[in-house]
């Protein structure tokens, strides 16, 4: 685990944080702007020097206040990715990436071939940054960092910059990032769809604190954390794909819960892959529809009620063990007469689709 503890007071603003954090996979650092992210990234790279706390990176201690111990920060084996590139213009692709393993050698010429195939970067190896797309330009800053060898990296932010046509461009390279990359990661956004996307784990940060932390799945379906309701609120939860149907173009998808529907191909059969389900995409009805245009509609168990913002409700539901979130009105509680415990239908109209993590897709 990357066990860390920080606590910094400035006017108008506090740092309290004290989390265990997984030493694989991706964590998601997620909140409003304003809300420590950043802080805590910069604290646990070296970069606040007000910060009294500690940090420990597989079993080494890289900061403990008390003891008097605090790494400096090109002591601390971290890749640091920002929100903007931050290439040097006179040097190439190539050199760019290569910086990183001056800084701190280690890489082999096989570590580099394999970042760049990884982050899709061959054929841009020539060129400099002026001529790079933004996503190209960000792709080649994270293989920068790789290249590193860090025990840790730390990503700010990375595609805040970018306009969604070069956010879609990079995230299938995050994805593969995600399913082969041994290093853990740290990614902090508050975009809760590259959230429910590319994490494993989830910390929800709030006024300098941490309103909840755990598996993103967990935590995704708190209803009481004021962040996660509204266009956030929504779940995630795991799929193998069973089947495809060429003439209507739409693949079948089995979990606990039973079977969804979604169009296009989801995968080879047997794949795992993620359903990120937007609570505003479920509603709920008493009894099975005869007809209806929503493919999905599945027996649930209401397992708990919030009130949320203005008019509406989340709902958690209980789909065999998977559990996903409704967002309706109070009138509609109150005209179906909903109770936890109680037997319904979901109606699940949309349903987005990923490789589950540190799962490849078939090729």
């Amino acid at each position: 685990m990357i066990g860390l503890q920080y606590r910094i007071e400035r006017a108008g603003f506090a740092l309290d944080v004290n989390l265990e954090l997984p030493s694989q996979g991706i964590t998601g650092v997620f909140g409003v702007s304003g809300a420590g992210k950043t802080t805590l990234l910069r604290c646990i790279a070296g970069l606040e020097p007000a910060a009294a706390g500690r940090l420990a990176v597989a079993g080494e201690a890289w900061e403990d206040t008390r003891a008097g111990v605090s790494l400096p920060v090109q002591q601390r084996n971290i890749g640091y990715v920002f929100q903007e590139p931050r290439l040097f213009d006179h040097l190439s692709v190539r050199a760019n990436i290569e910086y990183g393993n001056k800084r701190r050698p280690g890489a082999t010429p096989t570590d580099f071939e394999r970042i760049v195939e990884l982050l899709g970067l061959g054929p841009l190896l020539e060129r400099h940054p002026a001529a790079l797309s933004g996503g190209e330009a960000q792709r080649v800053a994270i293989a920068r960092a790789l290249l590193c060898s860090p025990q840790l990296v730390l990503m700010d932010e990375p595609l805040a910059a970018l306009d969604r046509a070069r956010r879609n461009d990079i995230l299938p390279f995050l994805d593969r990032l995600h399913a082969e990359a041994q290093i853990p990661i740290i990614y902090v956004s508050h975009n809760i769809d590259e959230v429910c996307r590319l994490c494993d784990h989830l910390v929800v940060m709030d006024a300098g604190g941490v309103a909840a932390s755990g598996p993103l799945q967990d935590v995704l379906v708190q209803l009481d954390i004021p962040v996660l309701g509204g266009s956030n609120a929504g779940s995630v939860i795991e799929g193998t794909v069973s089947g495809y149907d060429s003439d209507d173009d739409i693949a079948c998808l089995d979990f606990s819960g039973g079977q969804l529907w979604i169009p296009g191909e989801a995968g080879a059969q047997g794949d795992v892959v993620r359903l990120r389900i937007q609570a505003s995409d479920v509603s709920l009805c008493r009894s099975r529809p005869e007809q209806s245009t929503i493919l999905n509609i599945l027996p649930a168990e209401v397992d708990a009620i919030q009130p949320a913002d203005g008019a509406a409700v989340l709902v958690r539901l209980l789909l065999g063990n998977d559990r996903i979130v409704a967002r309706v009105t109070r009138r509609s509680i109150r005209e179906l007469g909903l109770r936890e415990g109680e037997s319904l239908f979901a109606q699940i109209k949309s349903v987005a689709v990923r490789a589950a993590a540190g799962r490849a897709p078939s090729r």
